[in-house]
């Protein structure tokens, strides 16, 4: 007896359509898994077989072959699961063919009571099985609004292998209905604010005029930016508050970044599309393969999570040099490749660079007032400048010195930009370059 069902894996943070083929032969009670699979799915034979028995089901004692096909693609994560069962109970006659489509992906991990849990990357696989024709997908429950992102696809939700037992006809998810205001949705990509309801603002920084006259530069280009000054002088603040001023993301953009955290697990159950520009400020103890990812099975680093938004790097000097050295190939070719021994994987990263750093070790080289005075001798001083390479500092457009401001112009209030105000001239600058590069690659200069 032979069946088929199809389901789907992750290669990046796109998706790839997997059939899944079982043959119930006659011969001794065992069950073989095909199609260069990983330890996860030859561990997910157990997982299968008691998820049968406990739903109520028989297992065939015959000789079970399991295909996966394209079998010269390295088949990962534990995805695979419902459909394995699905195409034993199929085959074995258990469930009624008439309940299903032929064109139905099943995805989700199956606990040994038969329940289904939920998996990641679930959008990436979605999208591309509706691509090759997919009308219908089966899921948990857990995963349901991520794939209902997804236009013109039926999403079927079950809790349990028994659903097929209890149900003729598969329930099909409604999505819920939010208010208007999308702050009680989480965001996992916003940083200081969601949409346009902006936490953090530009006219909360007294003075700064040319900084923030930089920052939109930075903003409206997607220059990447360094601010060179003292401790106090609102590196940290001016930086953290630039999301607020970026231009919102098209539909594609937000496609994209929003598959990228559902492939690392970080999209929230009720997630709808990340429309925030991601703003990811990672500690300056964190390894080469956190920025730029990697593991036994690549995942997306903070390069990846900070695509279309930006990576704010604090006290600059204090990353490992080898941290700092990986960037460069990011920051030139706006993505990033991850080899291993199999496969190749590929992770977007159009990022906006911005960071911030002290002139000196002590923070005051060249600000001497009378309660700060630089005590770093020269050799700390080239030290310290020198874990910064220059290959690195070339690929960041503006270098800014952010100085010392003077009391008289935080007490001036009447000149004071917000951030509506410079993300109005941001935006104004954005039109012009989509006008003078439309029907071009280019989008910012």
């Amino acid at each position: 007896m032979y069946g088929k069902v199809m389901s789907a894996c992750l290669r990046g943070i796109d998706g790839q359509l997997i059939e899944v083929e079982v043959d119930i032969s006659s011969g001794l009670p065992q069950i073989n898994v095909v199609g260069l699979p990983d330890s996860a799915i030859r561990e997910s034979v157990e997982r299968v077989r008691s998820a049968i028995k406990n739903c109520g089901y028989t297992f065939p004692m015959d000789r079970i072959t399991v295909n996966l096909a394209p079998a010269d693609l390295r088949k990962e994560g534990s995805s695979f699961d419902l459909a394995i069962a699905m195409g034993i109970l199929l085959t074995s006659g258990q469930i009624d063919r008439q309940m299903l489509s032929q064109q139905t992906l099943f995805l989700g991990e199956l606990a040994l009571d038969g329940s289904l849990r939920p998996v990641p990357g679930v959008l990436s696989m979605v999208h591309a099985a509706k691509k090759l024709g997919i009308s219908q997908v089966c899921l948990s429950r857990h995963n349901a609004a991520e794939a209902a992102l997804i236009e013109g696809l039926t999403v079927c939700t079950i809790t349990s292998l028994a659903d097929f037992k209890k149900n003729r006809q598969l329930p099909e998810y409604v999505a819920e209905t939010r208010d208007n205001d999308d702050s009680s949705v989480e965001n996992p990509a916003a940083g200081a604010f969601n949409g346009f309801q902006l936490m953090e603002d530009y006219a909360d920084v007294s003075g700064q005029h040319q900084v923030k006259r930089a920052m939109m530069i930075s903003a409206a280009g997607m220059h990447n930016i360094l601010l060179l000054g003292p401790p106090g002088t609102g590196k940290t603040m001016l930086i953290k508050r630039l999301p607020s001023i970026l231009p919102p993301m098209s539909d594609k953009e937000s496609l994209e970044v929003t598959k990228i955290y559902s492939v690392s697990g970080k999209l929230a159950s009720r997630s709808s599309l990340i429309r925030t520009r991601a703003f990811r400020a990672p500690h300056h103890s964190i390894s080469a393969a956190g920025l730029v990812g990697g593991g036994s099975i690549p995942k997306p680093g903070e390069v990846s999570l900070a695509h279309r938004g930006v990576l704010f790097l604090d006290e600059l000097p204090e990353f490992t040099r080898g941290a700092l050295e990986v960037l460069r190939q990011p920051l030139e070719d706006r993505h990033v490749v991850i080899s291993r021994a199999r496969a190749s994987y590929t992770f977007p990263s159009q990022f906006l660079l911005a960071a911030a750093m002290n002139p000196c070790p002590c923070g005051y080289y060249g600000t001497a007032t009378p309660t700060h005075i630089c005590t770093c001798s020269l050799a700390k001083i080239v030290h310290y400048r020198s874990k910064i390479s220059g290959p690195l500092l070339d690929r960041i457009d503006l270098h800014v010195e952010v100085p010392k401001p003077d009391y008289s112009h935080l007490r001036d209030k009447s000149n004071q930009l917000s951030s509506h105000d410079m993300r109005e001239r941001v935006m104004r600058a954005h039109r012009r370059q989509q006008l003078r590069y439309a029907g071009t690659p280019i989008s910012h200069n």
